[in-house]
Parts: C-alpha cells; sequence; structure tokens
C-alpha cells in the first residue's frame, strides 16, 4: 500500500479510535467487568479501521486492475500477422524500481481512457514481440538504475531487446518518458536505450522522447500535453498547476497579413514580478490561458447568475466572472444548463482548470523581452483555440498573462563551437530564432537556416532579422521553401535533398542538425530525407552524440 494511502488511513482510524478510547477511559475501571467493556471498545474501534484499511486496498487494487486488463480479451497474434489485425488498444509498459513509473502509467492510462481510448497497462517485463506486434501505439513510461540499467522488473525485457533482431521491422508507433536522475551520470540510460533500440527496429516516434528528473512536474506536464494530442482531447486540466509567475503583453504584431493560413502573431512579454526568470535558446513558455470575457459572460447569462464574490482557497474572495474566466467551461446550451441550480461556489469548484498550453521562446533575457511567434489557430466549431485565441485576440495590449519558463534541455544549444544547421517552417521559427541570436552573442558565424512557409509575399515570417542576418555573415546559408509560389509544392526536405552534397560536407564538419515545427508533416518528412541523404546509421549516431535534435508539436 502507498505510504499516502497509509497515512489516511491512520489519521481515519485515530477519528475513530479515539473517541472510542476517551469514553472508555471515562468508565470506572475499578471492577473487572469495566475492564472487559473497555477493552471491547478499543478492541471494535481497531476492527474497524483494519476493515476499512482492507477495504480502501481492495477498491484500490480493483480499480488498478481494471486498468491493468483493459484490453486483456483483445486478441493477441503471431508477428508474422499483425499487420492484418492490429488493435486500437494503446499499450501502456511501466519499468520501475520504486513504484513510480507504475504511478504514471496509472495516471496516463486514466488520462486515455478519459479521452474515449482502450488502453492496456503492462510491465515491461511482461511485453513480448507479439504485445508489439498486436498495436500500433505504445507508450513507455520507464526508470533507470545503477549504471544506465533497466529496473530489475524490465532486465528480462532488456535481455530479450539484446537477444532481437535489430533487423527484424516493428510496425509500431511509440512514446517515451524516461524518468532519471540529471545528477547521475547515466540519465535516463535506459529510456534512450529503448529509443534506439525501437528506432533500429522502424518503429515511428509518436513524438520525441520526454526526459524527467526526479519527477520535475513541468516535463510532466509536457508529456500530458503530449497525451492529449495523441487522443485529440487537449482540454484536459493538469495533473498539476504550474507556478506562473506575472508577464505584461507589451506587443502584438501580425506577421502575415495577407496570408491563406491562419494569422501569426509576434508577441512581446515583460515581467511584472521581479527578479524575472532566466532562460536559454530551446526553453519552453508553458502559458495559463484563460476564457474570453464574452464567453464567460454568455455561460453566465444562460445559468442566470450573477457576477457575485466567491471566496477562493487564501481566504480571499473574488468575482464569479474572474474565477470562471481561468476554468474549462462547457460551450453547448444543454451541457451548460445541466449545471444549473449549483450555487457559484459550488460551479467554480465543480469547473477544471484550463490546461497550460506550450510555446517556444524566441528570444533571450538580454533582449528586454520574452518573444513568442504564436498561430491563431480556429477550431471545427469556429471557436478559437484556447491559448492562441487568448494570447491573439483575448488579452489585451498591457494585459497581464500567466507563464512559466521551462528548461527544455534537450534543445539547449551545442556547447561546443560547431557549425549548426537549423531547419523549420511556421511558427517553428520561434525556436531557431533564440538560437541565432545566441550564435551571434557566442560569435559563432557557421549557420544554415532551411525555412518553409506557404507564400513569400505574406508568410516570410521575420523576414528584415533574416536578411539581415545573412547580410552580415551571422547565417553562411538559407534556404527557402515557400510551397504554394510554384505549381509542384516545395517544402524544406525537398530543400534538404537538393543540397545533399552541401549537407554530407557541412555533417562531416561536426555540424549539429536542429529541427523546430510541426511533428506532422515537416518533422517526419525532415527525418526521412536526412536518413536519405545520410543514411540511417549516421543520423542514428547523430542522435545519440546529441547532434540531431527536435522541438516539435
Amino acid at each position: 500500500m502507498a505510504k499516502s494511502q497509509f497515512l489516511s488511513l491512520s489519521i481515519v482510524a485515530g477519528c475513530i479510535c479515539a473517541p472510542s478510547i476517551g469514553w472508555a477511559r471515562g468508565l470506572t475501571l475499578d471492577s473487572m467487568q469495566g475492564r472487559w467493556l473497555a477493552a471491547a471498545v478499543i478492541s471494535l474501534a481497531y476492527f474497524v479501521f483494519c476493515v476499512a484499511t482492507v477495504r480502501k486496498y481492495q477498491r484500490t487494487q480493483r480499480e488498478q486492475e481494471a486498468l491493468w486488463t483493459s484490453g486483456e480479451n483483445d486478441t493477441m497474434v503471431n508477428a508474422s500477422s499483425a499487420t492484418e489485425t492490429k488493435s486500437d488498444t494503446v499499450l501502456i509498459a511501466f519499468a520501475s524500481q520504486t513504484g513510480f513509473s507504475e504511478q504514471l502509467a496509472v495516471k496516463t492510462a486514466q488520462s486515455m481512457r478519459d479521452s474515449g481510448l482502450s488502453v492496456r497497462i503492462l510491465p515491461l517485463g511482461r511485453v513480448d514481440e507479439n504485445h508489439l506486434a498486436s498495436v500500433s501505439k505504445a507508450l513507455f513510461i520507464v526508470s533507470t538504475t545503477g549504471e544506465g540499467d533497466a529496473p530489475d522488473g524490465a532486465a528480462g525485457f532488456a535481455r530479450r531487446m539484446a537477444e532481437t533482431d535489430i533487423h527484424k521491422a516493428l510496425d509500431l508507433r511509440f512514446g517515451i518518458l524516461a524518468l532519471g536522475d540529471l545528477s547521475y551520470a547515466h540519465y535516463c540510460a535506459f529510456g534512450h536505450a529503448l529509443e534506439s533500440w525501437l528506432h533500429r527496429r522502424h518503429a515511428q516516434p509518436l513524438f520525441d522522447t520526454v526526459e524527467v528528473d526526479n519527477g520535475d512536474e513541468g516535463a510532466l506536464r509536457h508529456w500530458q500535453h503530449h497525451l492529449g494530442v495523441l487522443s485529440g482531447h487537449t482540454e484536459v486540466a493538469d495533473w498539476s498547476k504550474p507556478a506562473y509567475g506575472r508577464w505584461r503583453l507589451a506587443e502584438r504584431r501580425l506577421l502575415n497579413a495577407g496570408s491563406i493560413g491562419g494569422p501569426a502573431f509576434h508577441l512581446a512579454l515583460t515581467p511584472i514580478d521581479l527578479p524575472a526568470p532566466s532562460w536559454q535558446a530551446g526553453d519552453i513558455a508553458e502559458i495559463g490561458p484563460r476564457n474570453s470575457s464574452d464567453d464567460v459572460k454568455r455561460f453566465l447569462s444562460i445559468l442566470s447568475l450573477d457576477n457575485v464574490d466567491v471566496a477562493t482557497s487564501d481566504s480571499d474572495s473574488m468575482k464569479l466572472l474572474d474565477a470562471l474566466a481561468s476554468l474549462l467551461l462547457p460551450h453547448e446550451d444543454e451541457e451548460i444548463a445541466a449545471l444549473s441550480g449549483l450555487t457559484p461556489v459550488q460551479l467554480s469548484s465543480r469547473l477544471k482548470p484550463l490546461p497550460h498550453r506550450e510555446y517556444s521562446i524566441a528570444s533571450l533575457p538580454d533582449n528586454g523581452t520574452l518573444d513568442l511567434l504564436v498561430r491563431r489557430i480556429l477550431r471545427e466549431d469556429d471557436r478559437l483555440g484556447i491559448g492562441s485565441g487568448w494570447l491573439t485576440q483575448h488579452v489585451a495590449i498591457g494585459g497581464e498573462i500567466a507563464l512559466r519558463v521551462r528548461s527544455n534541455r534537450n534543445f539547449h544549444p551545442p556547447t561546443d563551437n560547431v557549425p549548426l544547421i537549423l531547419i523549420g517552417n511556421g511558427t517553428g521559427l520561434a525556436g531557431l530564432r533564440a538560437h541565432v541570436q545566441a550564435r551571434a552573442a557566442a560569435g559563432r558565424y557557421q549557420n544554415w537556416l532551411i525555412f518553409g512557409e506557404r507564400s513569400r509575399d505574406a508568410d516570410y515570417l521575420h523576414w528584415e532579422e533574416i536578411e539581415a542576418w545573412l547580410a552580415s555573415g551571422l547565417l553562411k546559408r538559407v534556404d527557402l521553401a515557400f510551397s504554394r509560389d510554384q505549381i509542384e509544392r516545395i517544402y524544406v526536405q525537398d530543400k534538404l535533398r537538393e543540397a545533399a552534397d552541401e549537407l554530407r560536407r557541412w555533417v562531416d564538419d561536426g555540424a549539429a542538425i536542429y529541427v523546430c515545427g510541426s511533428l506532422l508533416g515537416m518533422a517526419s518528412g525532415v527525418a526521412d530525407a536526412l536518413e536519405e541523404v545520410l543514411g540511417e546509421s549516421q543520423m542514428m549516431a547523430l542522435a545519440e552524440a546529441g547532434r540531431y535534435r527536435r522541438d516539435v508539436y
């Protein structure tokens, strides 16, 4: 039983036993009858505590077993016929030494089930080739022990990894949550060994491996962000709310007027709370979005509620409109009507907080502002996206924005003075822009930018800066792919193939390759082109050496 469960039950036991013991002490214990009665009362209280403990444990076990056995009846098939009988169930495999990976696996499974997906949890040690062959998607949550080893329970799987023919292709899309401790030399080593094994068997990543240093909540929110994208349900409350700081929107500028795509904006934010946090190129801004005042007023109007004061957790109060602005509101009239009759306090406690949104930071602290590039998203029901709607339309210039900087060490700049190839599309230019600024500050001028968008006339984001970088020599080469400017569509991956010889020369000279932008389409297309030009073995070597890094979403 988990320590937290035992502690909770101990408190319950105290509540049960204390009055009984106190009452028993009040008896006259001179007689044998009194002593027996006191003993009986205390024994009864202890018996009630034991029953409650056992039932609580059994209920927890049943809930967990329900997750473990979800999908248990799915047909398990031989690897040879797997492609014909793939299950829609998502396999969630965990490898845990202390139990933390298992806890996260259960949370992950619950999130996926809440989004309507079928899941099955298994300890990694029980996963075999048939399990992997029978599903199209798998999530692995694994820790590392000792000198980069698998946890004890996954030692058998690690042995099978070493014995498996890596040339035997695995038709699988996967995601990995790698748990570790950055103070150890072999940080997240087993997670990366698993990733390398899957890559070598031609399994395709759903997203880049998420590393978690000592249970870092920011990294776990990033994992949950990926789960939302995977399930198609991104409006899911965070497992843990970020500790936001207060920032002010100083500037919002449209970058692509006349584009046939969604409007893309440059945003500049300044800190209200000082000292401001520091960051470096590659880091992420976690934004706490808010509903528009019009949406909240409509919500209150349907429920016939006034904008009254409601108590907050810190014994303060705020207007109901402000309280609801940061909560996930239903939008269908029927869903809203189902909440009628609740008091304002009940309503604000019933609704879940809006989830955070993540954006690549497009500047360095020395600029004086934290810059973002944000594309306004319009959903199928014509509502704006939660994060993009808040940042690009609802919050006013000078308005307050909740923001937390999250370190993204997997996309930090190279520590050595090596050539740098930067590849991206759309608002993925944000992360690349910060890297170019960092290279300028470090006096490192061996940089090559490959950028793609729809149209040169409307979508050449920050073109003045890019042209100035090229003219100054900060960028040695710029390749632009505007897909709609000619009959045949041209993308950044096509530019890589056209420059194959130059690409090989840069890599031979020690260049690192950084990719930032959309996961679907661009990132996968770039990966295919790089492997085609450089070869699978060299791409694996680059990734393992930290010379191939991505910030894709």
